[in-house]
């Protein structure tokens, strides 16, 4: 069966990719990046779930979900550049006064890697953005060359999966995650 992404809008899905084991751990439900850092550290364990049942619910939903079947098999965190952290990032530079998207996060459940999932979920991403509008969407991937990457931090995605998606650096930045220095990319939707 062909793998099928959609916009995020099953909160249960979302939970199955980006949701802690444990309903009252205080980790990242993918919201690092989507919210400010005093409601980031505010939210505590079902709480952080709570608050992305409601944006599933919002229009646009947090992001894009792979399906292999009726399946949730992968996630991408896409939204405004100004509804995000990166809006006022110190080390990710504004290239430009254009109201990209950014996308953050890339995230395949185990198992299912290996497949090319990474590659659908930035294509989908991509094309959600554009049925909002967005002129452009920007990643801030790790710049690893070949160097093998620690999955748990490859959540940004890496260079060389965006430069396939048709996206080209448009930045260095100062930002640098798991030892890999990162680049802003971008890929033009006008």
């Amino acid at each position: 069966m062909p793998i099928e992404v959609r916009p995020a809008i099953r909160f249960d899905d979302v939970r199955t990719l980006v949701g802690p084991k444990s309903p009252t751990a205080n980790v990242c439900w993918c919201l690092s990046h989507r919210i400010p850092s005093k409601l980031n550290n505010e939210l505590r364990g079902p709480a952080r779930g709570e608050y992305v049942a409601g944006l599933c619910r919002q229009e646009p939903p947090p992001g894009v979900l792979a399906y292999d079947g009726a399946e949730p098999v992968g996630w991408a965190a896409v939204a405004p550049r100004s509804a995000t952290s990166f809006a006022h990032s110190r080390r990710i530079p504004h290239v430009d006064d254009l109201p990209v998207w950014s996308l953050w996060c890339v995230r395949v459940r185990p198992g299912h890697r290996g497949k090319g999932l990474s590659h659908a979920l930035i294509a989908g991403a991509v094309e959600f953005a554009r049925a909002q509008g967005a002129p452009a969407v920007e990643a801030y991937p790790l710049d690893n060359g070949d160097a093998k990457v620690d999955l748990t931090m490859a959540y940004a995605g890496l260079r060389g999966n965006f430069e396939r998606a048709g996206f080209t650096h448009a930045a260095d930045t100062t930002s640098v995650l798991a030892g890999h220095p990162r680049v802003l990319m971008r890929r033009d939707l006008r």
